[in-house]
């Protein structure tokens, strides 16, 4: 009688432990979903470069379907992406009452957004005019590129983020973590 009660009271304990760790160690399903939300910000920013790709595979655009309200918005209204970065970046990155989960997966977005600034730069340099020839199917293959690479990255951005996890994207996970404390 003694031992058994002596193995449920060592019992009790671990089981204490568990559910701590479980607390501590994985986000709440609110901070899933908030850390998932600014993933779309380079996602709507992207979709210029994925023009090619929406007319080859018109059934991409399917899945882009339910986003489309969104979408609408946030080019429908002047200033409206700027407007919405800088209220992630104040509102969420800045904000010391999310976890760092949600404010690390915010900044990684805003930096994958930042990135694509570079691609549009570069056309606005070298695109006088528009290509034809063998500069359009290198302006194809690169906006595809950039396209693929932008969406691979916010899949996986909004699935790890939903999975609790942070997801470790290429260019902008290092750039977060030294930001984020």
């Amino acid at each position: 009688m003694v031992h058994h009660a002596a193995r449920n009271q060592s019992a009790v304990p671990r089981g204490g432990l568990v559910l701590r760790a479980q607390r501590g160690g994985n986000p709440q399903v609110a901070d899933r979903v908030v850390s998932s939300l600014p993933y779309l910000i380079p996602l709507f920013d992207g979709l210029r470069y994925g023009k090619f790709i929406f007319v080859q595979y018109p059934a991409v655009q399917y899945v882009l379907a339910p986003l489309q309200p969104l979408i609408s918005l946030y080019f429908g209204f002047p200033f409206a992406s700027l407007v919405v970065f800088f209220g992630v970046y104040a509102g969420i990155i800045n904000n010391q009452s999310f976890s760092r989960f949600v404010r690390l997966n915010a900044l990684q977005a805003v930096l994958l957004s930042v990135i694509l600034i570079l691609p549009g730069l570069l056309e606005s340099v070298f695109l006088q005019s528009p290509p034809r020839g063998t500069a359009l199917q290198i302006y194809i293959q690169l906006s595809n590129a950039i396209w693929l690479f932008t969406s691979v990255c916010v899949a996986y951005g909004i699935g790890a983020s939903l999975a609790g996890r942070v997801a470790q994207l290429p260019f902008v996970s290092s750039a977060a973590e030294a930001q984020v404390r």
